[in-house]
């Protein structure tokens, strides 16, 4: 294995570690017939920054980071789902904003990553709209999480 690979593999590593360990403090996942959904939002500033800097992520108190993922139920066990999702906010004074999801392929992972600016103490309500590759069912999630800048 070369060099390069063997950094990357130990990047892709970590980030799973992290993205494992911060569903632990998410809500739990929600399942949907055959579909299962993880997701959770939180401060990039948490980061390491080898990980942020490998996925393209500014780290920062001041940035929040939103990451989905989408299990599909099989006879062999849940496999990543690719599907089209779309994301917004808004705030306790109304402010909606809606947000760029992009798909990261890691061969044996597909998860979704989302980045946005966030305030002191910012309290979010999420929806997020799935619609998995193979399905015509949606799936519709809202949740809440507080931002703390400082």
């Amino acid at each position: 294995m070369s060099k390069n690979r063997f950094f990357r593999s130990l990047l892709i590593a970590g980030f799973f570690l992290f993205f494992i360990n911060s569903l632990v403090l998410a809500d739990e996942p929600q399942v949907f017939g055959d579909y299962t959904v993880h997701y959770n939002a939180f401060n990039t500033d948490t980061l390491q920054p080898k990980v942020a800097a490998a996925y393209n992520i500014v780290r920062s108190k001041n940035r929040g980071m939103m990451t989905i993922s989408v299990l599909k139920k099989t006879n062999s066990g849940n496999k990543p789902a690719r599907a089209s999702i779309t994301a917004s906010a808004s705030n306790l004074t109304g402010q909606f904003r809606t947000f760029k999801v992009r798909e990261v392929d890691e061969n044996n992972a597909i998860y979704y990553l989302s980045e946005f600016h966030v305030a002191h103490e910012e309290m979010l309500k999420f929806t997020l709209k799935i619609l998995p590759e193979d399905s015509a069912q949606p799936i519709t999630i809202n949740f809440r999480q507080k931002f703390f800048t400082q």
